[in-house]
């Protein structure tokens, strides 16, 4: 009997991965992560962690599993909480979610379970793993979930192969109907439990708030840049480049604004609140469209918003990938310097996947894609599909 422990959170997918995993005859443990305990940043009287974790004991008592509470607090704060205050104070957007599973479940999570003497460690993601051979050696294939609706194999776009090999999906070939209705069919108290919302296990926070414990508020000038602002006809204006490479630097670049390029149409409270392609939470009316944010300029605090979802100041063809911030969970098919390769590509959780092709650069990666996107954000995560496999990623420069 292969032993394996769960990540059990207290919701209905990680309630029924355990249930079926014991059907398959391993030996399960659940563990419940406890990642947070400083209440001055969970905004509500609301204990979420409090009623996850009763009702993840519930469920491993049901199931007749060994349970237990772990303390992720300091980690937690270490490698996720600390990190998105940095991310934020420098004008980036981080996925916390990514990071959780990278740094958390996948590692020090991971790294305790297996002291425990399991083999592996499971999760209730709505994904797939397989297992193929390159070269007489196992390489693990990441798959998007059956269900895709609820596919979340971007957060899972910075396993490492040595993470995959030890991790196990049990709920990926299920529709989110399915395992609500085996939940219900074994009377588990998750059966009608809503998805949790979140930050990757700190509970119901609102941003904002959670930003202000750290990052004082500032006032600072909202601009609008008008739609023909002259810098767009520059940009569009067909130039010739000597190389592929320099055609992709110059795609890449975010648009460079001043105050005196458009008017002052009202004030934010910090720009590092605020992020790209944000329309909630800047307070002004009286526009014929509603106004989105085109850029941040963290240094002088100032937010620089466009009318309208297809505002010109939200579109760039191209983006750029440190050498230092690409990942392959496929080793096997990294691109080599100076070579493309065709690839689906995300670059937000249930975005649609968009046609580009990848170019390895000498210091680091472009994604060109087929039509412009919107919202192109430093600090996210974009992610590259051969079909329903999920090849690499990497954060956004």
């Amino acid at each position: 009997m292969k032993r394996v422990v769960v990540g059990l959170s207290g919701g209905v997918d990680s309630s029924v991965a355990a249930y079926l995993l014991k059907e398959q005859g391993y030996e399960v443990i659940g563990l419940f992560m406890k990642n947070w305990h400083d209440d001055s940043v969970t905004i509500s009287d609301e204990c979420p962690w409090l009623e996850d974790s009763n009702d993840a004991l519930l469920v491993a008592e049901k199931l007749g599993i060994p349970f237990q509470t772990v303390d992720m607090s300091e980690p937690y704060k270490a490698r996720i909480v600390d990190y998105m205050f940095n991310e934020y104070e420098h004008g980036r957007t981080p996925n916390p979610d990514v990071l959780c599973n990278r740094e958390i479940k996948f590692d020090v999570f991971m790294k305790l379970a297996l002291s425990l003497g399991a083999d592996y460690v499971a999760t209730g993601h709505y994904c797939r793993k397989e297992e193929i051979s390159v070269n007489g050696q196992p390489v693990y294939r990441l798959l998007a979930g059956k269900d895709a609706n609820k596919d979340q194999s971007y957060f899972l776009c910075q396993l490492s192969q040595e993470q995959l090999s030890k991790a196990l999906f049990p709920i990926g070939e299920l529709q989110k109907s399915e395992v609500r209705a085996i939940a219900k069919a074994q009377d588990l108290v998750t059966a009608d439990k809503k998805d949790s919302q979140g930050l990757c296990f700190v509970g119901k926070v609102r941003l904002p708030e959670f930003l202000q414990q750290k990052l004082q508020p500032k006032e600072g000038d909202i601009i609008e840049i008008p739609n023909d602002w002259e810098g767009y006809a520059a940009f569009d204006h067909p130039r010739v480049f000597d190389t592929y490479e320099g055609e992709l630097e110059y795609q890449s670049q975010r648009f460079v604004y001043k105050r005196e390029d458009g008017k002052k149409v009202g004030t934010h409270s910090g720009a590092h609140y605020l992020t790209k392609g944000q329309r909630k939470g800047l307070n002004v009316g009286g526009t014929k469209e509603p106004l989105f944010v085109i850029e941040t300029d963290i240094d002088e605090n100032i937010i620089y918003t466009g009318q309208g979802h297809a505002h010109r100041g939200l579109f760039r063809n191209a983006l750029f990938i440190a050498e230092s911030d690409i990942h392959w969970i496929r080793e096997d098919l990294a691109l080599k310097e100076g070579k493309t390769a065709a690839f689906m590509v995300r670059i937000r959780y249930r975005q649609p996947l968009q046609r580009a092709v990848l170019y390895r650069a000498p210091n680091g990666l472009y994604i060109h894609f087929e039509e412009p996107q919107s919202a192109i954000t430093e600090g996210q995560f974009a992610a590259w599909y051969t079909d329903d496999e999920l090849i690499g990623s990497g954060v956004i420069n």
